[in-house]
């Protein structure tokens, strides 16, 4: 395929190419390229493309294409997304490139009371952007009007498998007109996400910019052999110290240590630091992602729930405290710096425990992790008891994992205490 080297080769109109100019997109990404023309077309697509490539225009530009102005008042398209943070990032897209058409752009999604979210509805929208329960939720109350909708979006579908949203998507299917156009994009393509498509999308077109669970090109990974938690604080503390650490986003695997390293760094004060993961309310969620957009917070710190529906550019560094268990997210999570061209840098902590989930990761990204020796500076703790026995019995069931008939250190002691 020849690349298109401009926006104004696309056959949009004036309204979406101004307002894809005012955003400042100048050449269209890869994904961009081979998906507007496709969907222009009517054609059913999968798109198989990580964070960070363009993908939420690759969709938005040519349904908006289609759907051009505001008609009536039953919603046109519908986006469906696995979290609230999500649809707010897509809506905030949408706005940005309807800015100078009249199109209605509703976000819905869980966590408030519908009351709201229904008035929107009752009061006109072409595109609505809804969260899988959410939708059904108000569709069974009889206040969404479904029979206009020509596009089905599904947006994130291998995160939408992950949290279970199968039994409502098959639900949304029934109740939206079946001469549609769907478009798939996951960040993915496992074989749940090959099931998913064969029971919606007819004929599709599959188009994959770079090869599945690849890790952005501009960024720069480390990783660093690091025994215990205190170690992990003390080369933080470090690293935050450095100059060049100035928009910092730190992700660790559970809202404890979230809270924790929270409250180290800004009693430290290494901030203006804020935490957010799914205990924090909504608006305490988008506030802390608008200051950190803004550059008011130096130093975000979430959990991975909250990782994907954030979209900042100018991260200057990603820090994984722990090491994801679920090893796509370690691509979402450095796909949060090195976006929109920049370059980053995403560093990782890994303790004895974690080393085997690290194998797991190179083997998804097909590509090894450069290790870094830790600055002489870093002091090293010394290792708890407890957290030393914890730690023994974690790679004691990653190996049970491997071997069934792998029998641990902790064997022996397990069976006589249950005499």
């Amino acid at each position: 395929m020849s690349a298109i080297p401009s926006f104004e080769n696309f056959n949009l109109n004036r309204q979406l190419l101004n307002a894809v100019a005012d955003a400042g997109f100048s050449t269209p990404t890869e994904i961009q390229q081979k998906a507007i023309p496709l969907i222009l077309g009517g054609q059913e697509v999968i798109g198989i493309a990580q964070t960070g490539t363009g993908k939420t225009a690759a969709y938005l530009l040519p349904v908006l294409m289609k759907v051009k102005y505001a008609q009536g008042t039953d919603p046109r398209v519908l986006i469906l997304a696995p979290t609230k943070e999500l649809t707010l990032q897509i809506a905030d897209h949408a706005r940005q490139l309807t800015k100078y058409t009249d199109l209605r752009v509703l976000p819905i999604y869980g966590g408030i009371g519908p009351k709201a979210q229904t008035e929107a509805i009752s009061q006109g929208v072409d595109i609505l952007i809804a969260t899988p329960g959410r939708f059904m939720e108000i569709y069974l109350k009889g206040d969404l009007p479904t029979k206009l909708i020509k596009t089905l979006v599904l947006d994130e579908a291998d995160r939408m498998m992950d949290m279970g949203f199968m039994p409502q998507l098959r639900k949304i299917f029934e109740v939206i007109p079946g001469k549609r156009q769907n478009l798939l994009f996951s960040a993915t393509f496992s074989e749940r996400i090959e099931r998913l498509s064969l029971e919606f999308l007819e004929f599709p077109v599959k188009i994959e910019v770079t090869p599945q669970a690849t890790t952005a090109s501009q960024v720069e990974q480390e990783l660093y052999l690091v025994p215990n938690l205190k170690t992990k604080i003390n080369f933080l503390e470090y690293l935050l110290k450095q100059e060049e650490f100035n928009r910092v986003m730190i992700f660790t695997r559970t809202k404890e240590v979230a809270d924790n390293v929270f409250k180290y760094l800004e009693r430290k004060g290494l901030g203006p630091v804020r935490v957010i993961h799914s205990n924090k309310g909504q608006n305490s969620r988008i506030n802390a992602v608008n200051e950190f957009k803004e550059g008011d917070l130096k130093v975000l710190v979430s959990t991975d729930v909250t990782a994907r529906g954030i979209d900042v550019t100018k991260v200057s560094h990603v820090i994984n405290f722990d090491v994801p268990i679920l090893y796509e997210d370690y691509v979402h999570r450095i796909g949060r710096t090195g976006r929109a061209f920049q370059e980053g840098k995403a560093i990782t902590f890994v303790t004895k425990a974690e080393a085997y989930h690290i194998e797991k990761i190179e083997k998804l990204i097909r590509e090894k992790i450069p290790v870094k020796q830790m600055p002489r500076e870093v002091e090293i703790a010394e290792t708890p008891f407890e957290e030393a026995q914890e730690m023994a019995r974690e790679i004691d069931r990653q190996k049970r994992k491997e071997d069934p008939e792998f029998k641990g250190a902790f064997h022996e002691r397990k069976n006589s205490s249950q005499k």
